[in-house]
């Protein structure tokens, strides 16, 4: 037997082929080359941020090479993993995908949630600890007392009620019509969804604009009592009705977005199981207690607990119509008030995690019921 010659191999190279060999090297590099390359894009990204060029340059290297840096470190992220034994893989690949979300969740929600409840236990200045003086502020004030009055009694339920209730009125209603017909109800309808809060608040202090009787009446409300010879009206200073005027913009925009979303689920009720209530003799009502609702009770859940979220954080319609005056404070309105006006970091924290604490059940309520609905399409 002839005896084999043995390739003669560097040391170097015989170390580094050991180590890539084994699943303890490719775990090193598979976590080290990620690393390395994230650091790469983000030291461009301040070159870029203090380079003296034009602006428009600057924005069109950075959004090319965040898109493509991104991309690269994916692709370069699941090369290395797909390296690895069986075992190593399935454990490394979620988190490079669900990885950096899981980070960007922990870094702009956890931490800053963990810090804002640390400073709720502080006070104004965060120097001094006062335990939880602030959240005894936040339970017994007046101010915050007429903030839960509103939020949940005008915004959450009126206001929830009015939107879900007038956008199943009118997807159930423009669904038996004329194609062409309906779809320009929808788009009517659906027209104020992409105005801001603040723009919507502008255009209906246009509507509610007061001005004393027998003066030019710019606001529409009071020019139309006015030429019936009724007396001109601050509707925004009569209390507790000024909330329901405010929350009837909230309605204006959301009535859309729980139109589109109800209609679609309304057609998607099978023909044939409406058909076959009317050959039993139900009349339209009827089919629509006993078919429509139960079979989009699901998607009509969705819809109200997603408004309900809205109504519990509404600001800016406040904010822009009253200033949280004239007994129309909510929650959101006090914390920026304490922030941004009296400097109160320990009072606005604690509103912010007493906000928080009230949307939660909410938030887990409405994945739980997507969760369901995921189920059920497996």
């Amino acid at each position: 037997m002839r005896p084999t010659r043995e390739i003669p191999r560097s040391p170097e190279a015989g170390g580094i082929g050991a180590l890539l060999s084994t699943t303890l090297g490719r775990l090193l590099v598979s976590l080290f080359v990620p690393a390395i390359t994230f650091v790469v894009l983000y030291q461009v990204f301040i070159f870029l941020r203090d380079a003296q060029i034009p602006q428009w340059i600057t924005a069109i290297i950075a959004i090319l090479w965040g898109v493509g840096g991104v991309l690269a470190l994916f692709t370069l992220s699941n090369y290395i993993i797909e390296q690895l034994g069986p075992a190593w893989r399935r454990r490394l690949i979620p988190f490079v995908f669900v990885g950096p979300a899981l980070a960007i969740l922990t870094w702009y929600l956890v931490l800053p949630t963990v810090r804002s409840f640390i400073a709720s236990l502080y006070d104004a200045r965060g120097v001094n600890f006062v335990g939880l003086d602030n959240y005894i502020y936040a339970f017994t004030s007046q101010e915050m007392l007429l903030s839960y009055r509103n939020n949940f009694l005008f915004w959450m339920i009126f206001g929830t009620a009015m939107s879900v209730g007038f956008g199943l009125l009118i997807a159930v209603l423009v669904d038996r019509t004329h194609p062409v017909f309906e779809t320009i109800c929808k788009a009517l309808i659906f027209m104020p969804m992409v105005i801001s809060g603040v723009g919507a608040s502008v255009i209906w202090k246009f509507i509610y604009e007061y001005r004393p009787t027998g003066s030019v009446q710019i606001g529409l409300l009071n020019g139309i009592i006015t030429a019936l010879g009724f007396e001109s009206q601050g509707w925004l200073l009569i209390q507790p009705w000024n909330n329901l005027f405010l929350v009837i913009i909230m309605v204006w925009l959301q009535t859309g977005y729980s139109m589109v979303i109800l209609s679609a689920a309304i057609k998607g009720i099978p023909s044939e199981l409406l058909e076959a209530g009317r050959i039993d003799g139900a009349n339209e009502f009827q089919i629509f207690r006993s078919i429509i609702l139960p079979s989009i009770q699901g998607t009509l859940i969705t819809v109200t607990t997603t408004i309900i979220l809205f109504t519990l954080k509404i600001f800016d319609i406040v904010q822009s119509m009253t200033g949280g005056n004239f007994g129309t404070q909510v929650i959101a309105n006090v914390q920026f008030v304490q922030l941004f006006r009296q400097v109160n970091n320990g009072r606005a924290a604690a509103i912010a995690i007493i906000l928080l604490v009230a949307v939660l059940p909410v938030m887990y309520y409405n994945l739980r019921q997507f969760g369901k609905q995921t189920e059920a399409f497996r």
